[in-house]
């Protein structure tokens, strides 16, 4: 019988060390501040992406560090146990994950006009998960796309 080896690489290990560092620099009062007044943290996001985490998905190729899911699932746990909770593990998030259907299939085109901006934190992404009768429970969407010549 093999054995899983839950034993993180070097590089899993940097990004425990240097994400909680990042994330340490804005403490408690910072979030219950920006909750108080409803304000996004934007200077939280932007230290994120002067250390380049924005752009851990995204291939070297386009200025991001071409990195795997748990690689970027280690920032956002290191951002979410820090006291940042959700209010900074999403504001990170939709940075590093809702460019994946351009990373995997987009043109090189969209490409090259995206990708490097949402690494550098310039772009802020998003993507919609719900419709009516669905909520945010996606195996229940129906919406779907058809190709039709060439769209």
């Amino acid at each position: 019988m093999s054995r899983l080896d839950f034993e993180l690489t070097e590089l899993q290990a940097s990004v425990q060390r240097e994400a909680p560092a990042i994330a340490a620099q804005f403490d408690l009062d910072y979030w219950r501040e920006h909750d108080r007044i409803e304000a996004d943290p934007w200077e939280f996001v932007r230290a994120f992406a002067a250390a380049g985490w924005l752009g851990a998905l995204i291939p070297e190729a386009y200025g991001g560090a071409g990195l795997g899911l748990t690689e970027a699932g280690l920032v956002l746990q290191a951002i979410g146990a820090s006291g940042a909770g959700t209010s900074g593990a999403s504001a990170v998030h939709f940075y590093v994950f809702p460019l994946t259907p351009v990373i995997r299939h987009g043109s090189a085109s969209l490409k090259a006009t995206y990708l490097p901006a949402a690494a550098r934190g310039e772009l802020l992404v998003a993507f919609g998960v719900t419709e009516p009768g669905a909520g945010t429970d996606t195996s229940r969407i129906t919406t779907s796309a058809q190709r039709q010549g060439d769209g």
